[in-house]
């Protein structure tokens, strides 16, 4: 049996204490949805797993959402539907219910991720799509600098590209993800050209790998930043970011093709 934190949540972070203000600071991108409305083709009817407050649904389309987190599925908008309070290694839905599956943003938190890829496979006819991480690449962004502890979490919990293909029967095509430089959607690579917004709490807050590490990070993290953004160091190694229409980090989108 799954252990399931007081709100809900399922997976390896509790979203009844870091997910209050989530939707602060996490808004779905236009640019990044395109990558998904695109991969999702002319599916009518698309599962959301993981779906948290409902970033990247498409209105265009029948979606059921899968939210295990009671807080997360209180802050979904009025124009989504509701979601089922369900986790990803066990959808309570029959074989091949759905034309397309999706799941952003969410398999480095679940408990078992074959069982989960295994269940959205079984329950699509179709493509499915994985918004993540390639753990690989994280050490791109800047705060690998600061917060290095930050990222070696991140690295830990975010699953190789491979081994998602391969719960996904293979063959997986893995899509680079740009993410561009006034990104709406507040992961942490998303103001890499926007240093001053990770000083806020909740900009923190609303990226789970802050939560794993202990305060005194995000309070050394906070004085060296704030310095280096006064005094002009970060700028003098990072400054051209802040131009720098797109940056291509560890953002990717896996696609495959659905049943086997």
């Amino acid at each position: 049996m799954l252990n399931r934190h007081q709100d809900g949540s399922a997976g390896d972070a509790n979203y009844g204490v870091i997910g209050a203000n989530y939707v602060k600071y996490r808004q779905p991108d236009p640019h990044i949805a395109a990558f998904i409305h695109a991969a999702l083709g002319n599916a009518r009817s698309v599962l959301n797993v993981g779906a948290g407050a409902g970033s990247y649904e498409p209105i265009d389309r029948a979606v059921t959402a899968v939210e295990p987190s009671a807080s997360m599925r209180a802050q979904r908008p009025a124009h989504l539907p509701a979601a089922i309070d369900a986790t990803a290694e066990k959808l309570p839905f029959a074989d091949g219910s759905f034309d397309a599956c999706m799941a952003t943003f969410t398999v480095h938190q679940w408990s078992d991720l074959p069982g989960g890829l295994a269940e959205m496979r079984r329950v699509t006819r179709g493509p499915i799509l994985i918004l993540t991480a390639d753990p690989e690449e994280l050490d791109r962004f800047w705060l690998v600098d600061y917060a290095p502890e930050v990222i070696a979490v991140e690295a830990r919990r975010y699953p190789q590209m491979a081994i998602i293909s391969e719960g996904l029967g293979g063959n997986a095509k893995v899509i680079p993800v740009p993410i561009p430089l006034n990104c709406t959607d507040g992961f942490g690579e998303a103001y890499y050209g926007r240093p001053e917004r990770l000083l806020e709490p909740g900009a923190r807050l609303a990226n789970s790998a802050w939560s794993f590490v202990d305060a005194s990070i995000g309070d050394r993290f906070v004085a060296d930043l704030g310095r280096d953004l006064e005094d002009g160091t970060w700028d003098a190694k990072y400054g051209h970011l802040r131009m720098q229409p797109e940056f291509e980090g560890s953002l990717k989108l896996v696609v495959s093709g659905g049943r086997s």
